[in-house]
């Protein structure tokens, strides 16, 4: 009796401690809800500037640690045309609830008055402008200089992967088929890339879209068959009745934006954790 008590006993020490399993998913706030979701956050968050060389100004990103003792995977967040707004630091903070390192760009920074960002723009129009000129060169160059200096922190494993929304969705899946692709690339409801590209995409993507956005939604088929003749791949969900921007306008159309968020949002932890989380394989 003794002995099967201290077998009882020694597997329930054994037994892997709830603290240990992966967080609980809960999804980003709307528009409306950021400031206050931020305001909330137990996590910290935090200003950095990072330098992209000499007489060029440096790269403001919004960057927030996760809760976890261990290191963790990088997530960059991609902005929509809006620039690092509430919403997207809201976003930023909620990746970083589920566990991992995130960052978001200003992808305006040094082009606004004074040599600002998104800060020191007075408009939206302003904002969107600023956003819809920048180069696919200068994207890529401010992605991978964040990139690199989030690879460099002692908190960071090797892993990284892209988010990206409505302008940065597109970017995203841009950034699937550079010179170093990241590890996993989720396109929130942005255009597919070109025919050479395509050719190119080097990631696992997974797609959100809403059913009712017939812009963006009208470049999926030539990407799902390139990147299916390739073998690689590309999961492409559309949610019904969802428009463009569901994860921000979650009180819009009805409850279907709001619909598609909660379907979204939790496959795109899966996803990441999928890829970012799981060990290597070992070599053979």
């Amino acid at each position: 009796m003794l002995r099967t008590a201290a077998l009882v006993l020694a597997l329930v020490l054994a037994a892997p401690s709830p603290a240990a399993a992966a967080p609980a998913v809960v999804i980003p706030p709307g528009e409306s809800g950021a400031p206050a979701a931020l305001e909330s956050s137990p996590r910290h968050g935090e200003y950095v500037d990072v330098p992209m060389g000499k007489d060029a100004p440096a790269l403001r990103c919004y960057v927030v640690y996760p809760e976890r003792k261990d290191k963790a995977p990088v997530v960059l967040v991609i902005q929509e045309i809006y620039g690092l707004s509430p919403w997207l630091k809201s976003v930023t903070d909620g990746l970083a609830a589920a566990g991992f390192l995130a960052i978001a760009p200003d992808y305006l920074s040094g082009f606004g008055p004074g040599g600002g960002g998104t800060d020191s723009m007075t408009t939206r129009d302003e904002t969107v402008k600023a956003t819809r000129a920048l180069t696919g060169d200068e994207v890529m160059r401010r992605t991978d200089a964040a990139r690199a200096w989030a690879a460099a922190l002692p908190a960071a494993t090797k892993k990284f992967a892209t988010v990206g929304f409505c302008w940065g969705g597109a970017q995203s899946f841009a950034y699937a088929a550079g010179a170093t692709p990241p590890d996993a690339a989720v396109v929130y409801y942005g255009t597919s890339p070109d025919s050479a590209a395509l050719l190119r995409v080097a990631a696992p993507v997974l797609g959100l879209y809403g059913e009712d956005d017939a812009r963006v939604n009208a470049t999926i088929p030539a990407a799902r068959a390139a990147l299916d003749a390739r073998k690689s791949f590309y999961e492409a969900n559309l949610y019904p009745g969802a428009g463009h921007g569901f994860l921000r306008q979650q009180d819009g159309r009805e409850g279907a934006n709001l619909a598609a968020a909660q379907k979204a949002w939790p496959r795109t932890i899966e996803f990441l954790r999928q890829h970012l989380e799981t060990a290597p394989a070992p070599a053979k």
